[in-house]
């Protein structure tokens, strides 16, 4: 689903002077990578030649932003045009936020470093109620007013975008506009529109607006007055009178949709760290509880030769190992056996993985399991949510427990050793013998292998229900924190066994989204309260406060029952009425009613529709692609018969200067493996459950060290010249990593480990004092005192690890270390115990490694 948010100025100027660098500040936080801008397949223009620019901003962090498919897509779209430019921005972590704001930087897109009040779009998504603060801090830390009636003619306009715009209304206030549905259309239409209007209109926004409320999808908020009758219920009473309701958007054809063929590879750990491949969208299955399977409706599938061009292009241009087909529910694809075939015919070889991330249980066919397993092994979760037959007959689950009990037995019989399980607490009509069920349940599945033979470990998690607008269950009410929290806590309890793992979403973080759910406009001064208050990444444990939304819903006089545990009136008027999302709502009282029945409807992908009223089967109907959609000679291509090829070992050396200092060791092993695979370079790759490339580094640097040559080994087929290997390899990677030479590496006995290393330091300050190397010099001995995280302490005498150390200048110094095995000391650490610096300044030191030393052994100052 692509989620689109804009942020609309009528003028900005002066591209070329950059305030928003951020270098000095690098050092300082975690993580810097996330915010260089510099990787693989992003798209750097001019921004003084187009005619748009685009900040396309998403309230996470980088690698969670960065795993969003459909930000990629909107990249993707836009800056297809040669009049647009796109860039990117997320919500940066607490340290580099407040390092922001100490020095008073704005924020700036990750391309370009210009902040975001001088663009004229920026895109925001909203994807999760959680993330309401982070909208907050992206417009703050960019000196925009919060509130849309705050702002003036020389504020940008703010647009929202995404699956929360199906209730609108809790953000409502701090947006000028909101795209509810499909965006890959929508977005360039308002685009046009814009232009139109900045090149020929008035100038004024509401004619802006206007021209925009008349497309399909957007939603103008200001168009709209908020009004409550005497029981608190809001009702909205549209400005004019042609414009009472949003239809959603909907993209009738998954082939014809933009899809981006090089997507970026983000840096560090993106959450999904892999090719994304979107082969349907919307689902057909009805789950009661579910809003993506009725605001996502009709399906919508790829076709299977649509899919294996979209992924040849993507697998060659990202050099990505693992693929991952996305949809609601993947396993419902209706050519799911055939494309997996084709998929594993085409791309074991070159040890490509395949994962199906939503499965049913019952869709997942042993034959599925032997195509993805040939490979390895990607994850296993299955979703029974609730434990009884009956609780899963209310909530429309359409699967048994023979389904379930079978699916797990036949994957762990299949060699998988972990199976997860989501189950939810909280359901409506749920009773302690539902709970018993899910216990139940899972003391059968954790028996060997469902009698093969073989006991794995499944994993447990345990969330609340939370009532979603746009469903049968949108009157119901929530079940409260407390009993919440009985609930899992007793589940806990009582699944404390051996092979069983429990986890569990903490009951305050459930309800909070409950409020924002199917909340109100009143719910923009509690939002703000709260992130005054210091609330910022809510969605994270490590950062969620809820005694800080205590004191804000006090503050406000916002009730958050009147949200939450309160039965909603099925006649009464609802917060997102305004909002059509194609399922009437008469379908969601037929359902509600079979709901507290126990009773079931069908699946209408086998051809019986259930008159949801999304469908009008001229325009828009389910497209669904069988097993006879991939022709026969396709599906049975003979696998290449070759022999085994003759393996060669390289030793490649390379230089890590600039902003490479900001990549981990593990990040830039995945950097160069992704190059290699992009380049084209055939590996040797190990053997056993995950077969890695046979490829491995020297001395591991740290994050923010420089160096002129590091060495890495790596074997490959012996055809490949490695005369060649530097202009291949230095075309795909990345600013501050470049490939210097190659050459066939010694034997492993005959490799030198290197017995010392020279380094260069520099800071910009006055920081190396003389009298303290001085002190160091005379000195007999030097104890650096180091504890390990158990709390263990050792000794390592600096005098016989700093061969030599000499100052080039006040700045500057030289270092040559001892690289003593097991008490390897790091430059930083020789700075801390010599000159005691703060922590703050070793940060901001550069330490350059600059060359491998032989032999020294004995320490000298010049």
């Amino acid at each position: 689903m692509v989620n689109i948010i804009f942020l609309f100025c009528i003028e900005r100027k002066l591209f070329n002077m950059n305030t928003g660098d951020i270098q000095d500040i690098l050092p300082l936080v975690s993580q810097p990578s996330r915010y260089l801008g510099s990787e693989i397949n992003i798209v750097k223009k001019d921004l003084n030649r187009v005619a748009l620019k685009v900040a396309l901003a998403y309230p996470d962090l980088y690698e969670v932003g960065t795993s969003h498919f459909g930000l990629q897509i909107l990249y993707d779209i836009l800056n297809r045009r040669d009049d647009i430019a796109a860039e990117r921005v997320f919500t940066p972590a607490v340290d580099m936020a407040a390092r922001l704001r100490e020095t008073g930087r704005p924020l700036s897109t990750l391309e370009s470093g210009v902040p975001l009040g001088r663009f004229d779009i920026v895109g925001i998504s909203l994807l999760y109620e959680l993330n309401y603060t982070n909208v907050l801090t992206l417009l703050d830390l960019s000196d925009i007013p919060l509130y849309a009636r705050e702002r003036n003619a020389d504020h940008p306009l703010i647009i929202a975008g995404g699956p929360c715009t199906v209730n609108p209304e809790p953000v409502a206030d701090f947006f000028d506009a909101m795209v509810v549905g499909d965006g890959e259309t929508v977005l360039l239409e308002m685009a046009d529109l814009w232009l139109a209007w900045r090149s020929g209109g008035d100038g004024r926004r509401e004619t802006l607006l206007k021209s925009w409320s008349r497309l399909t999808g957007v939603y103008i908020p200001g168009f709209f007055e908020a009004r409550y009758d005497d029981r608190g219920i809001q009702i909205l009473i549209p400005r004019f009178r042609e414009y009472a309701t949003v239809r959603r958007a909907v993209l009738p054809d998954l082939d014809q949709a933009p899809f981006p063929r090089a997507p970026i590879i983000p840096y560090g750990r993106p959450i999904h760290d892999r090719v994304r491949l979107e082969v349907a969208r919307g689902c057909t299955r009805g789950c009661r509880f579910c809003q993506a399977g009725m605001i996502y409706r009709p399906v919508r599938e790829r076709s299977p030769e649509t899919l294996m061009t979209l992924l040849d292009d993507a697998i060659a241009a990202t050099g990505y190992e693992d693929v991952s087909l996305l949809s609601l529910s993947t396993g419902d694809y209706g050519c799911i056996a055939p494309l997996l075939a084709r998929l594993m015919k085409q791309y074991s070889g070159e040890h490509v993985a395949v994962s199906l991330p939503s499965l049913r249980a019952g869709t997942l066919t042993q034959e599925l399991m032997e195509q993805i397993k040939k490979v390895r092994k990607t994850g296993f979760t299955i979703a029974p949510e609730a434990g009884s037959q009956r609780l899963r007959n209310v909530i429309n689950k359409n699967v048994s427990r023979e389904d379930i009990l079978r699916t797990v037995a036949d994957a762990f019989g299949a060699g998988w050793q972990v199976i997860k399980l989501y189950f939810m607490v909280g359901l409506p009509t749920e009773t302690n013998a539902d709970l018993d069920a899910i216990v139940d349940l899972v003391k059968d599945l954790r028996r060997p292998g469902g009698g093969r033979g073989r006991k794995g470990k499944i994993n447990v998690s345990v969330g609340t229900f939370i009532p979603k607008s746009h469903t049968p269950f949108q009157w119901c009410g929530q079940v409260p924190i407390g009993a919440s929290r009985e609930k899992i806590e007793s589940l806990k309890a009582r699944l404390n066994l051996p092979g069983v793992q429990v986890k569990w979403q903490d009951p305050e973080v459930s309800y909070l989204e409950g409020v924002f759910a199917r909340g109100d406009r009143r719910l923009s001064t509690l939002l703000v309260a709260a992130y005054r208050g210091g609330c910022r990444f809510d969605g994270w444990g490590d950062q969620f406060r809820f005694d800080i939304w205590r004191q804000a819903f006090e503050s406000t006089g916002v009730d958050p029952e009147f949200y939450t545990t309160r039965t909603r009136d099925p006649e009464a008027p609802l917060p997102w009425d305004h909002i059509d999302v194609g399922v009437s709502r008469e379908f969601f009282r037929s359902e509600w009613a079979a709901a507290l029945a126990a009773e079931t409807i069908g699946d209408c992908r086998s051809g019986v529709c259930n008159h949801c009223g999304v469908c009008d089967f001229d325009t828009l109907e389910p497209r669904i692609y069988g097993p006879e959609s991939m022709s026969p000679d396709v599906v049975d291509i003979a696998p290449t018969s070759r022999g085994v090829p003759d393996y060669k070992t390289l030793q490649i050396h390379y230089t890590k200067l600039g902003s490479g200092r900001y990549f981990g060791h593990l990040e830039m092993v995945n950097i160069f493996t992704r190059a290699i695979r992009r380049a084209g370079i055939p590996v040797k790759y190990s053997q056993g459950y995950h077969p890695m490339p046979r490829i491995s580094f020297q001395d591991p640097l740290p994050i923010g060290m420089e160096s002129e040559e590091e060495v890495f080994y790596l074997t490959v087929n012996g055809e490949v010249r490695p005369t060649e290997i530097p202009a291949r390899l230095n075309a795909c990677l990345p600013e501050g990593l470049d490939v210097t030479n190659c050459q066939l590496a010694p034997s492993k006995s005959a490799r030198r480990t290197p017995s010392a290393a020279h380094y260069r330091i520099h800071h910009e300050q006055s920081v190396f004092m003389p009298p303290r190397l001085d002190a160091f010099a005379v000195a007999s001995s030097h104890i650096l005192m180091r504890t390990n995280p158990k709390g263990r302490q050792t000794q390592i005498e600096l005098k016989d690890v700093v061969l030599d150390i000499h100052q080039r200048s006040l700045r500057e110094l030289e270092m040559t270390l001892n690289l003593i095995p097991g008490s390897i000391v790091r430059p930083v650490e020789i700075l801390q115990a010599i000159f005691d610096l703060p922590e703050e300044i070793v940060k901001q030191v550069t330490v350059r490694k600059m060359a491998i030393v032989p032999g020294m052994t004995s320490w000298t100052k010049n």
